[in-house]
């Protein structure tokens, strides 16, 4: 194996050019940063003069050259399909931002174009190195929480104002971003969502388009889901209110976990809650409890984490935390819930692609915003500004 990974970016808007400080940086071992890619020469002018260090306007022209061993994509939404499939015919290593596609359609072709299991493909879902939710999925694993009952995600503190909206033509059009809240913001949860609980059976979701802002795509989302083993979930979701909340809960038959800003709670239960009702000769009394408040910090390496994840899998075969073709399922739970809403309809899982893709169609047709060129991979990179 080589003993330097030579990465290459794509796109070198808020979230891409932060990329390639952390590698230039130093804080990527094993990464060395030899391309990068905008439209925008502008952007392309503080690198340029960089020694060691190739610069392209044309993301073909880059991927096709010798200056690169792995290319990250931190473009706007619709072309992390189109450049990953090209990067993945190009022999490369590919980590791409989130959400891996706008669409499912899309991810199956994405995902389609991995053929050859010696490129690592990996997707940028940072949050999944926040230690919470790494124990969160570690007591769920080994069947500590007992059978999953009830999930609630109650996280409306992406709040963003009107002058976001405006900073930009693309910013929360059909056209330019593909969607709202659930595509630009919410990804990561959606992915924790299924990383941690699995995939629904149904979602039931009503969804608001520019209730709070005077945009096209949703701002608002409350979405009910069902599960095979009758596990219930709500998530609720908004740009529109502040100072907002992010609380996720989890009710299985061993207890409750609860965790909000730093706190990680599990009120556990002695005995799970099934067997103390069928056992229990009281009509009200609940199981014995253990209020216990586990130790765990928030936030983890996030960004750089998956990026020394990337390196090392690369070079030393470590296993991925983000495998790409996992992106599927938050894609997937997004466009249910778009498809749910604008339909008034509960939608099973797994959904029909065609079926979203051409509603997407649709709405992209009488959308405000019309892609050009500069508006294209040089754009600044709403793919991952939140």
């Amino acid at each position: 194996m080589a003993d330097v990974v030579r990465m290459g970016i794509i796109g070198l808007g808020n979230m891409g050019s932060s990329h390639a400080k952390w590698i230039q940086d130093g804080d990527v071992p094993g990464m060395q940063l030899t391309a990068v890619c905008d439209h925008s020469p502008e952007k392309l002018a503080k690198y340029e003069a960089q020694e060691g260090l190739s610069c392209f306007s044309s993301a073909e022209e880059m991927l096709s050259s010798d200056a690169l061993d792995a290319v990250l994509i931190a473009t706007p939404h619709y072309d992390h399909t189109t450049l990953g499939i090209l990067a993945l015919e190009k022999g490369l290593h590919v980590l791409v931002e989130k959400p891996i596609s706008v669409h499912k359609a899309d991810c199956e072709r994405l995902i389609a174009a991995h053929t050859n299991e010696e490129q690592i493909f990996a997707a940028m879902f940072n949050q999944r190195t926040n230690p919470q939710y790494q124990k969160l999925r570690d007591l769920i694993l080994k069947g500590e929480l007992g059978e999953l009952r009830r999930i609630q995600w109650t996280i409306t503190d992406w709040f963003r104002s009107e002058f976001y909206y405006r900073s930009g033509g693309w910013r929360a059009t059909w056209a330019g971003e593909g969607g709202g809240v659930l595509l630009n913001q919410c990804p990561h949860q959606l992915d924790l969502w299924q990383w941690l609980f699995g995939m629904p059976a149904k979602v039931r979701s009503h969804i608001s388009l520019g209730r709070f802002h005077d945009i096209e795509v949703e701002d608002d989302v409350t979405t009910y889901m069902e599960y095979e083993n009758g596990c219930t979930g709500v998530f609720i979701t908004t740009t529109g209110e502040a100072p907002g909340t992010n609380r996720l809960e989890v009710a299985g038959e061993q207890g409750k976990v609860v965790i909000e800003g730093d706190d990680f709670t599990w009120i556990r239960n002695e005995v799970q809650t099934t067997t103390h009702s069928a056992e229990t000769n009281s009509g009200f009394n609940k199981p014995a409890q253990w209020h216990v408040s586990i130790p765990v910090a928030s936030g983890g390496e996030q960004h750089r984490g998956i990026l020394k994840n990337f390196s090392a899998a690369i070079l030393k075969g470590e296993a991925l935390l983000a495998r790409a073709e996992e992106g599927i399922h938050s894609v997937e739970l997004g466009n249910a819930m778009i498809l749910s809403g604008l339909s008034d309809r509960t939608v099973e899982l797994p959904m029909d692609a065609a079926e979203y893709a051409s509603l997407l169609q649709e709405k992209i047709d009488s959308s405000t915003f019309t892609k050009t060129a500069n508006e294209s991979e040089g754009a600044d990179d709403f793919a991952s500004s939140y």
